[in-house]
Parts: structure tokens; sequence; C-alpha cells
């Protein structure tokens, strides 16, 4: 028996001994995205001394993305060709199908909710509707669908064992009725995560035996969106299905190593995100243009004949703007810190920026191992943080955030086809317990209204802090009687509470600041972001901006706390297939560059530390431990291990771990005498 597990008088449990044997198709530590970066290295250590200097760091990797993006515009090809699929589809009364999981799923969701359905409701408000309605479908809005693996219960939290299905992929499609002939993007991160990868199979099987012409249709309707380099997916066999299929289109945004090792929320979801916006933004311009005058064009905020290689180089104007504001970025920073550090809570307010910020702060859970969303049966509140936005009750507050009815996944489509083909015993159990959880009947279970009931419920307390996120008019709410910006920061005063505001404009509202500011207390801050971008059709610019923006106000938040160590994820929740890899992967780097700094024996082997992690995720589960971390407190029980040479339990290493935190004891640890 190796050393470790004889000291720890541990055997591997049989899913262990499975998942180091059977699972290697998700041992995924050599893909790039899962690299650590070199800019990053000391995240942790630099913000607790130096807020701005850290999140300099966090936004400085964001010039990969520019990088990229320049790249692609130099043979833009693929995108033209997507352009038009979209223009074709929005013509005829195709569907535009637009698929992730995780931060991708909440990409599409973002396609459908921020950009496509807003648009077409303002046209249909126009006069220009007249024209257009003989031209197009009546119900445009309707026919770009933005899914993600779990459905919309999956927004608030990921639902366990889907993504490492590509049955349930393929089941969603046919759910949605998503058909030959439409258009459909699946986007993933990494390319390689199972759900997007079956999802974009089963559209390719609907074109039946291939043929070359059958191939071209196939390949200007189908596109997989992805950010790793091909030659590190190819050893995948699922994803080397997609990446040798010529009938696919690949769309290859790889950026390289995450600011947070890991955290594709952050570069990868950025750069697709933006790709894919300004694919819908220039084919949407290219569809009207058939049919309305530059006049009109302006009126709905196409100010130039732009092309989507202008629209790709607008993003170094949008990461100019959000790194103009680092300063009062860094204060805002600061205060959510000391928010959490003394015991308290946080709530942020959204209208218009409701979709980007409820993705941050949702994504903050899983990344950083903290309480999910508090549901409305709870009794206390648990997580950091809520969102809320103008609604009178949970039913309008979701119709306000998805511009349409929620949408979850009815066990009757899904149940049997699990049972009767997911052969692997742990994935079919694990999705049959979250199917259980993905229904329409989720949407009860979640208030995100500024309400009576919800203030009364949750509302803030003395030393909590309230963020109202607002985009471009929206500010002259603040000063506005009987507004719902004016009423949350009136009620956050009352009580006790700072506020921040977070603006987001253009630079041609030259006086939002001056009048934001007029609504703030001694206390609270203004973080103001203006962008110089004329044309914003979409709010593309400013999303994005926000976006980038929130993703490193977060997770530095999270670094000066202590649940990042150096710039890695060891409080991240070993929640799939994936994310069992990850943690995996960063005990056994961890352990060992300890094992290396002090010379102390040989380094630990991937097998031996995955069947630590398993017993701490079934110790951590049987404790309903909530937010401790698996990867941490497996790290310390390793190494005390290794220097008493003797049995240390998981109580003694959650002790270590609660009284100094685990960068604390690492540097304790390879200090020398």
């Amino acid at each position: 028996m190796p050393q470790i597990l004889e000291l720890l008088d541990l055997k591997p449990s049989q899913q262990s001994v499975d998942y180091v044997e059977n699972k290697k198709q998700f041992h995924l530590f050599s893909l790039l995205t899962e690299q650590r970066h070199p800019k990053t290295w000391n995240l942790s250590s630099t913000i607790q001394s130096d807020t701005e200097a850290g999140l300099s760091m966090l936004l400085s990797v964001d010039q990969d993305v520019t990088r990229r993006l320049g790249e692609l515009a130099r043979d833009p090809a693929m995108l033209q060709q997507a352009v038009e699929a979209v223009v074709e589809a929005a013509r005829t009364g195709r569907k535009i199908y637009v698929y992730g999981c995780g931060a991708t799923g909440r990409l599409a969701k973002q396609m459908e909710s921020s950009f496509w359905r807003p648009f077409w409701t303002r046209v249909k408000r126009h006069d220009c509707w007249k024209v257009l309605k003989d031209h197009l479908p009546a119900d445009l809005e309707e026919h770009l669908i933005g899914e993600m693996t779990g459905a919309d219960r999956a927004l608030v939290s990921s639902l366990e064992g889907f993504e490492d299905l590509q049955l349930i992929g393929r089941l969603q499609l046919a759910d949605r009725g998503i058909s030959r002939g439409d258009v459909v993007f699946c986007v993933t991160e990494g390319g390689e995560t199972s759900s997007v990868i079956g999802t974009i199979l089963g559209a390719l099987d609907q074109y039946g035996p291939l043929n070359p012409a059958l191939i071209e249709e196939a390949r200007r309707r189908l596109y997989f969106v992805y950010n790793n380099p091909d030659e590190v997916l190819r050893p995948f066999t699922r994803s080397a299905a997609v990446l040798d299929n010529p009938a696919i289109t690949r769309i290859n945004l790889a950026t390289g190593p995450q600011a947070i090792t890991g955290s594709t929320r952050l570069q990868a979801t950025t750069s697709e995100t933006f790709v894919m916006g300004a694919i819908l933004e220039e084919a949407l311009a290219r569809l009207l243009r058939k049919f309305v005058t530059e006049e009109v064009m302006r009126d709905l905020g196409f100010c130039r004949a732009a092309g989507i290689v202008a629209r790709l180089a607008d993003f170094e104007g949008v990461k100019a703007a959000v790194d103009s504001v680092l300063p009062s970025l860094a204060w805002f920073t600061d205060m959510e810190t000391r928010t959490y550090r003394n015991g308290r809570f946080a709530t942020y307010l959204a209208k218009e920026a409701l979709i980007t910020v409820f993705i941050d702060n949702t994504e903050r859970s899983p990344t950083f191992r903290l309480y999910p969303l508090d549901r409305v049966q709870d009794p206390e509140r648990k997580c950091w943080l809520q969102v809320w936005t103008e609604a009178d009750d949970l039913k309008e507050a979701w119709k306000k955030f998805l511009g349409r009815p929620f949408r979850g996944l009815e066990s009757s489509f899904y149940r049997a086809t699990f049972e009767e083909k997911v052969e692997d015993p742990y994935l079919r159990e694990a999705a049959l317990r979250s199917l259980a959880n993905a229904g329409n009947d989720q949407e009860l279970l979640y208030d995100f209204s500024f309400s009576a009931s919800n203030v009364e419920r949750r509302g803030p307390q003395a030393g909590d802090l309230g963020v109202a996120v607002l985009v471009d008019d929206e500010f002259r709410e603040l000063n506005e009687p009987g507004s719902v910006f004016q009423r949350f920061v009136q009620l956050h005063h009352e009580r006790g509470a700072s506020v921040a505001l977070v603006l987001v404009t253009g630079r041609n509202l030259a006086d939002a600041a001056a009048e934001a500011t007029r609504a703030l207390g001694p206390d609270d801050t203004l973080v103001h972001m203006a962008l110089d971008a004329d044309e914003d059709p979409l709010g593309l610019r400013r999303q994005i901006a926000l976006k980038m923006l929130l993703n490193a106000h977060s997770t530095g938040i999270m670094a000066a706390l202590g649940r990042v160590v150096g710039n890695t994820m060891t409080n991240v929740s070993p929640s799939n297939l994936k994310l069992v890899g990850r943690a995996t992967f960063l005990i056994q780097s961890h352990v060992n560059d300890v094992i290396a700094q002090l010379g102390a024996g040989q380094p630990l082997s991937f097998a031996e530390v995955n069947a630590v992690l398993f017993e701490a995720i079934d110790y951590v589960r049987e404790q309903e431990m909530g937010q401790t971390a698996e990867v941490a407190m497996s790290i310390i029980r390793i190494l005390e291990a290794l220097r008493r040479k003797e049995r240390v339990s998981w109580g003694q290493a959650r002790s270590i771990l609660d009284a100094e935190g685990l960068a604390s004891y690492l540097q304790r640890r390879t200090r020398r005498p």
C-alpha cells in the first residue's frame, strides 16, 4: 500500500478506483485552460496586501482575449459563415439554438434573454415593424432559444451528473424541437463537455447518412465553439469526434490559461460571449439593412456599416474602459470584502444588467465553495449575497429575468431514457437525482423580486451592503422619488447598510457620475465605467464590460478572503467528473510542491490523492459541512500526516483549516527554520 494511504489507514473506495481506472476521459489537467497563468501566480498574497495591484493582475489576463480576437479577425471566414446562417434562419423562420453547460449555458441564456428578445421587443415598438412584418416571422423573438444543460433551474446552481452525459444534450435538443435545417451553436469553455458534445452530435445525426452535399449543408448550420487548442483536445475521444468531423464548423477561441486556474467563467466565457454576441449583432445588421433605411438603422442602434471584423475590434475599447476604473473598483472590492469578513450580507439590484449580475453572483458558489442562493423556504440567510430586480413576486421576477416563462425539464420526457441508457451506475444515480430538482416546480423555490415580502424576509440590516448596477439612463432613477433604484438606496441607508453604485454608460452621458453621486452617503462608493462605443444595439459591449468588471471584483473578494491560494481554486466544489479531476490535480499540485520544496520524499500519485479526495467528499457530505472545501482539507490532512508520520483525522484537518486557513498553513509548512 502506498505510504500516504498507509499513514491515513485509508483504502481507496470503489468509486475512486473506478474514477482512476475507468474515467480517464475526465482527467482533464492537461488542458490549457487548466494550467496556471504566469501573470497571476501570486494573486492571493498580492491582493491581500494591495487590492488594486491584485485586481490589475486579474484584469491583465483579459489581454489574452484581445490577442485572440485579433487573430480571429485576420481570418474571419467561419464567423462570416455563421453570420449568414443566422441571417438566413431569421429570414426563413428557422430556429437558432445556442446550447452550453455551466458558464456557457448561462452565456446561451444571455444570448436569448439579454440580447435577442429585448432587441426584437424594441423593433416591434418602432414604426419600422410595419415594413418588417411583411418580410420576417411575426414571432421572431421566439426563434432564438438559449438552453443550458439542466434547463432554467441550472441557472441557479449546477445539477450534478448532467454535465457528464452526452445523452442529456441529445434529449434537450429533441425536447426543444430543434430539427435539421435549424442553426445550432454548441458552446463549451474547454471543448470537452459531454452534454454539449452530445448536443452537436445529436444535431448532426438529424442529417442522416452523410454525402458531400449533406456535409456542406450541415457544416453551414452546425457550430462548435470552444477554448482549447485542438491538439490538446484530440486525446479525448468525445472531443475528437467533433474536431475531426467535416460536417461541423469549429470556432476555436483558445486564449490560454485562465486568471484563476481552471475558472473558465473568466477569459474563456468572456471571449465566447463576445464572439457569439458579435455574430448575432452583425447578422441583425445585415438582415435589417435588406428592408429599412439607414435612418431607421441608426434609430435601432446601428450607427455604422461595421462588419464582423470591426465588431471584434471593439473589444479593445471595452477592455480599456474596464481598466480605467481600477482605483474605484478596488474601493468597491474592499467594501464587499469587509462586509463578508464581518459576517454580513450583500444584496445586488439590477434591471437591464440583471442577467450579467445574476451570472456573476451565482457562479461564485461552485467556484469558491459558497452556500448557493437561498431558497424561499430557507428560514434564514446563508448565502452571502442575493440578487433582486423590479418585480412584485417571484413569478414576475423570473419573467423579467428570462423574458419568457420559466422552462424546466419534464421528468416524463427524460426519466425512462436515463434509466435505460445510462449504463454507469454513478452517472445514472446522479442524473436521476438531479432530474427530480430540474422541473418547472423549481421556479417557486427562488424569489429575486424587490418586493415587500422579500424585504421583510431578507431585507438589509446594519453592516450589510447594497449594490445597485445601472446601465445608461437608469442612473436618472437614483434621484427620482419612488423609483426602484431610489427605494433600494433609501432602504439600505435607513437600515444602516452601505451602498455601492456600479454605473455603465456611454461617454455621451457626461452628467451620469455627478447625478449618481448625489444619491450616495458618506460611506458609499461609485464605480462609473464609461465606454467610447457609439454602436451597441444589443448592449453587448456594456454587458461584456460589466461581466469583466464583476468577474475581477468577485474573484478579488474571494482571493482576499483566502478562498484562492496563489491563483488556484482550492475551494472548488467537486460536483461532477470534470471537477473531481480538477480537485484531484489541485491537491496533488499543492502537496507535491511542498514535498519538493522541503525535499521530503517522493511525490504523490494521482491515484493516491484521488482516494483521499473521495473520502473527503463523503466526509463533507455526511457532516453537512456547507462551505468547507474538500480540496483544502485534503491538502492539510495529507501534509500533516506526512509531517507527523502518523494518521491525521478529518476532524484534525478541519480544525487546522478553520483556525488558520489553507494559505497560512502552506506558508507555515514551507517556512524553513
